[in-house]
């Protein structure tokens, strides 16, 4: 049977020790060692007991009053936008996107901005030397900016530099992924140097109340490289979208600790770096005089932003014997194929002996369910070679059962689309007139595709 155990606690710091001593020997006081007659302790209980010997932590209440935190506006109006109103101080920042993307250019045009506004502000490169940063800071118009430049790829370098003096505002690091721990074995890059360089930055940021903005590299399927815990410990974490051939960026947050995930930044790159757009529907709709079979306008919507969009269908029929193809660039194929089959089922369209093709046009990526009546009026013009009216946008989610759905905040999206000089809209039932716009409500998809064929 077990004896019981005898153990001593320091009555000023709480150690425990199985001898009695004059001195505690981990704060060095004196005689404040208590016997503490413990119940019986079994050997593995000693090993793997974690209810004492610890530090004492402070609890607070949940309804305490707790002061918002404190933003820094970079001046980029659609980078603050995507940030919930700026960077956060002792917050950490993540950024990732594809190779060219514009990621370095962004970041050194808010911290040039934030250096002209006073903000102390540093800049690490692990992948450029500091004059390859001060020529595309010269070629961006941004040479007189007090930011301070480093090409370093230590952080034991680059916090033992940072702890000198005040600390900066803003810390940007590009990037995490050439960045090493001297305290982990490894090359850059590995999990373990991820982990380890990005827990070191981030309690530095923490303690000091910098703002630090990582930047990451991405794989070939488009999530950020490195460990997935890396995502868990910083608060925000935002995604730099876009193909290079294209002309527009879109800046969206995945996640955001001190605000909402539902807003983007709209960017075009421009000769003199990224240029805010204000009125992104100008980038995704095609300017033309006359209606063209298979392409309606649909109002998107990105958190509060409305953004009209252009949606393309084209259907080549085939030769009997043959196997269709569906195409699809910026929507769901796994919806096109929804969509396709309830309007063979439900409204007497075949499809099966056609190509279908279905584009959004500008590049941009769909993922609302109301753009569904919009792709359902796409396939249907393209089908029967009669085009929707040029000043008409639709919306709506459709079901299985062939039903229109209402979708949300279609009065924000009809306003959108009455500013561009749409005069109607074709949406569910329930959807009420707003912003000037005329609205033809339809409560199924049958009375729709009537609608559209002028049955």
């Amino acid at each position: 049977m077990a004896k019981p155990k005898k153990r001593y606690v320091c009555q000023s710091c709480g150690s425990v020790t199985s001898q009695w001593a004059g001195q505690c020997g981990d704060c060095s006081e004196w005689n404040t060692l208590l016997e503490d007659a413990g119940g019986v302790v079994t050997p593995f209980q000693a090993r793997h007991n974690l209810q004492s010997g610890g530090r004492a932590i402070q609890l607070t209440g949940l309804d305490t009053d707790v002061a918002l935190p404190e933003r820094m506006a970079t001046g980029i109006a659609e980078l603050d936008r995507a940030l919930g109103g700026g960077f956060v101080e002792a917050s950490a920042t993540l950024i990732g996107g594809d190779p060219g993307i514009g990621k370095s250019t962004l970041l050194l045009q808010a911290a040039a901005k934030l250096a002209k506004a006073g903000r102390h502000v540093a800049y690490v490169s692990g992948e450029e030397a500091s004059d390859q940063v001060r020529l595309r800071a010269r070629r961006l118009g941004l040479g007189d900016a007090p930011v301070q430049l480093a090409a370093a790829t230590s952080v034991r370098d680059i916090l033992t530099t940072l702890g000198h003096g005040t600390p900066p505002a803003l810390l940007i690091i590009d990037s995490i992924q050439t960045m090493h721990s001297d305290l982990i074995e490894g090359a850059p890059g590995t999990v373990s140097q991820v982990r380890a360089a990005s827990g070191e930055l981030i309690r530095f940021a923490k303690e000091r109340g910098t703002a630090l903005v990582l930047v990451g590299h991405v794989t070939k399927d488009g999530s950020i490289a490195g460990p997935r815990v890396l995502e868990h410990m910083v608060d925000t974490v935002l995604a730099f979208e876009g193909e290079r051939s294209h002309q527009y960026r879109i800046l969206r947050a995945v996640k955001n600790r001190f605000g909402g995930t539902d807003e983007i930044g709209v960017f075009a790159m421009q000769s003199e770096g990224l240029e805010e757009v204000s009125n992104p529907s100008s980038l995704f709709l095609t300017q033309r005089d006359e209606s063209v079979t298979g392409t309606v306008v649909f109002p998107a919507l990105e958190g509060t932003r409305p953004v009209l969009i252009e949606i393309q269908a084209l259907v080549v029929r085939l030769a009997s014997g043959a196997t269709p193809r569906r195409a699809v660039v910026g929507w769901d194929s796994g919806r096109l194929a929804m969509i396709l089959a309830v309007l063979e089922a439900r409204c007497g369209l075949s499809f099966s002996a056609s190509e279908v093709y279905l584009n959004i046009a500008g590049g941009y990526r769909v993922q609302d369910p109301a753009a569904d009546l919009a792709v359902a009026a796409a396939l249907v013009s393209a089908l029967s070679e009669r085009p929707v009216p040029a000043d008409a946008v639709a919306f709506g989610e459709i079901a299985l059962s062939g039903e229109v759905r209402p979708v949300a905040h279609g009065a924000l999206r009809c306003r959108e689309a009455a500013k561009l000089g749409f005069g109607r809209a074709l949406a569910p039932s329930s959807q009420p007139d707003a912003g000037g716009l005329k609205v033809a409500g339809f409560r199924n998809l049958g009375g729709f595709v009537e609608h559209l064929l002028g049955r």
